[in-house]
């Protein structure tokens, strides 16, 4: 049979029109699998980047200065990690100064330590970030400071939490307080608090105690015997969501419900904060958005 010319071109013109519908098809698909829907959280602030290279994976108010809470215990933690020829296996005996201070101030949460007890920085570190004690964290401020005054050691402590802020860069960030019980002028960004916890979460120990779900400790009394001390982990994402490493949480009246996070899945750590949560559940809501947010970019 005979096709002709003109039954030439057709043919050919329909499978030109093919082919190119086939090929723009085939372009279209990756476009549109790389949309990926910005999530949206309760937190007034909140900022996420890819921890091994610092890529920014999402903002909301980043750079926006708010009251940080408890999560101001990160910057504890790691100018006492920073200090040079640390013995973390060195005893702190337990001041009544630091449970008065508990008594004090309403917002204070407590490790629980008890008066003339010997315990190691170690252990100070555990009691500090899980149960998140601002006990632990005077007493770590009064060993750490310099001075002849507890006054003056705690005061020279914070000196050295916002000279270590301005080494590390944060420019928003400011503290008064040890544990962030602040007094008018302490806070961060969730873009500064992440920077923060990435720093902190080079040093093994911190990776350690920050990624533990509950500990039991065995510290000496002041008659020379012994008692443990349990402390759980109140950042509910460990257990709750695969992958989880750590960080910090917090909470207060100004900084409302505060969580810092760090989770790695299949060789990539996301690492982000939430600032100025309605509540623990929205906090807690907020963060994992942002890790599985982070986890697809």
């Amino acid at each position: 049979m005979k096709t002709g010319i003109k039954g030439i071109r057709r043919v050919s013109a329909v499978a030109i029109t093919a082919g190119a519908v086939l090929t723009a098809g085939a372009f279209a698909a990756p476009a549109q699998a790389a949309t990926l829907p910005t999530p949206t959280i309760t937190a007034k602030g909140g900022f996420v980047m890819n921890n091994g290279t610092g890529k920014s994976l999402f903002t909301k108010a980043a750079d926006t200065r708010r009251s940080t809470g408890s999560t101001t215990k990160i910057m504890t933690a790691r100018v006492v990690l920073g200090q040079s020829n640390l013995n973390l296996d060195s005893k702190v005996t337990v001041q009544k100064a630091y449970s008065d201070y508990i008594v004090n101030n309403n917002w204070a949460s407590s490790a629980r330590l008890i008066v003339g007890d010997k315990v190691s920085v170690r252990q100070l570190l555990y009691g500090l970030m899980l149960p998140s004690g601002c006990d632990a964290a005077y007493a770590l401020a009064d060993k750490f400071g310099s001075g002849s005054t507890r006054g003056a050691r705690v005061k020279s402590f914070i000196g050295k939490m916002n000279a270590t802020a301005k080494s590390l860069g944060l420019t928003n960030t400011h503290f008064d307080s040890f544990d962030g019980i602040g007094h008018g002028s302490n806070y961060s960004t969730p873009r500064d608090l992440t920077k923060l916890a990435s720093n902190a979460m080079k040093y093994s120990t911190f990776r350690t105690v920050v990624g533990t779900k509950s500990t039991k400790q065995k510290v000496t009394t002041k008659s020379g015997g012994y008692r443990y001390m349990t402390w759980d982990n109140t950042n509910t994402l460990l257990g709750s969501y695969a992958g989880t490493i750590g960080v910090k949480t917090g909470s207060g009246p100004e900084a409302k419900y505060c969580l810092v996070f760090a989770a790695t899945r299949n060789g990539k750590t996301v690492i982000g904060a939430v600032l100025a949560a309605p509540s623990v559940a929205d906090r807690t809501a907020d963060a994992k958005k942002l890790l599985d947010y982070g986890f697809k970019k």
